[in-house]
C-alpha cells in the first residue's frame, strides 16, 4: 500500500516550448503539496500558438495500458483531472479512468475554444463527446467560450448580466457536475471568474484586472490551482480566489518584463504564493 498523501492523475498533453498543459500543471499542483501522476495524451515540441509547424506524437495508445498498470498496482488517486484531448478515443480512455476511480474527485477542464472561436482540433464529434465527460464530472472549469459551446449558446456574446451568468452556471450544473466554474466572464465591463456550488445553491464571483496580453496556459494554471486548493480543503470561493490571485500576480509579473507572449507566464518566480497559502477574501456572492 502507498502513503496517504494527495495524488492526482493529470490527463493532459505535454508541450516542450511554451508554458502550458502539463508543464504548468506539474509545478502548480506540486507547490500545493500534491503529488502529480502525469498521463500524457500527446507530446509536442511546442504549443500550437505561434511556433509554426510543431512536432507532435499522439499517445492515445498509451493511456489505456497506463490505466491497466495502475489497476494491477492497486494504485489510488484522490483526483482524476482531464484537460486537452485530441480525439474521441482519448475521451473514451478518460471515461475509463473515471469509471475505475469512482470515489476520486473528477475534474474536467473541457478545452475546446477561446476568444469566441473553437480550436482547429475541436470537431463537432469531439464537442459532442466532451459532453460525456462533463456529465460525470464533479467539477468543470470551462472558459466563457467553452461554456457557451456546451450550452449551444452564442460564443461571441461578450458582456453578460448577472442573471445570464447564473443561468449559464445552473444549466451547466444540470448536465451533471456539482460545481461549475467559468473563467474570463465579462459583466458590466468588468472581468470575473464565476462559480456555482449546486449542493449549497451558492453563486460566487472573483474580480480580476484585465491585462492587454493573452498568454497561453492560463486556463491550465487556473484549473490546477483550483483543483489543488479544493483537494486541500478550501471552500469553492476561497479556491476560486486563490487561483485568480495567483494568475493575476503571475500575469502582471510577466507583463512587466515584456517577454515573448508565446512563452507563457513566469510562474516559476511566483510559486511561493502557492506554498505559503495566504488567507484570501476577495470573493463576492453573485
Amino acid at each position: 500500500m502507498y502513503s496517504n498523501s494527495l495524488k492526482v492523475a493529470a490527463i493532459h498533453d505535454l508541450s516542450g516550448v511554451g508554458r502550458c498543459s502539463l508543464s504548468v500543471i506539474l509545478p502548480t499542483l506540486s507547490a500545493q503539496g500534491i503529488q502529480v501522476c502525469a498521463v500524457p495524451t500527446a507530446i509536442l515540441s511546442a504549443h500550437t500558438g505561434g511556433f509554426g509547424d510543431v512536432v507532435m506524437r499522439d499517445l492515445t495508445d498509451y493511456i489505456e495500458p497506463a490505466l491497466e498498470h495502475y489497476k494491477r498496482l492497486d494504485y489510488k488517486f484522490d483526483c482524476i483531472y482531464s484537460g486537452f484531448l485530441a480525439s474521441i478515443g482519448q475521451i473514451d480512455h478518460c471515461l475509463d479512468f473515471f469509471e475505475h476511480y469512482k470515489d476520486s474527485l473528477k475534474v474536467v477542464d473541457p478545452v475546446m475554444a477561446d476568444h469566441g472561436k473553437p480550436y482547429k482540433t475541436c470537431t463537432p464529434e469531439l464537442r459532442k463527446s466532451m459532453s460525456r465527460l462533463v456529465k460525470i464530472a464533479d467539477i468543470i472549469t470551462p472558459n466563457i467560450t467553452e461554456a457557451a459551446m456546451l450550452l449551444n449558446e452564442n460564443p461571441m456574446q461578450l458582456d453578460l448580466t448577472a442573471q445570464q451568468i447564473k443561468s449559464f452556471l445552473v444549466r451547466l450544473s444540470e448536465q451533471g457536475p456539482k460545481i461549475v466554474v467559468i473563467t474570463s466572464v465579462i459583466s458590466d465591463g468588468k472581468a470575473y471568474n464565476v462559480g456555482y456550488d449546486s449542493e449549497h445553491s451558492k453563486f460566487w464571483k472573483v474580480p480580476y484586472t484585465l491585462i492587454n496580453a493573452n498568454y497561453p496556459g492560463t486556463g491550465d494554471i487556473f484549473a490546477s490551482v483550483l483543483t489543488g486548493s479544493i483537494l486541500r480543503g478550501d471552500s469553492l470561493p476561497i479556491a476560486m480566489n486563490r487561483a485568480t490571485e495567483f494568475l493575476e500576480i503571475a500575469i502582471k509579473t510577466t507583463y512587466s518584463y515584456s517577454t515573448d507572449i508565446r512563452d507563457g507566464i513566469m510562474l516559476e518566480s511566483c510559486l511561493d504564493f502557492l506554498i505559503k497559502r495566504p488567507v484570501l477574501c476577495d470573493y463576492e456572492q453573485l
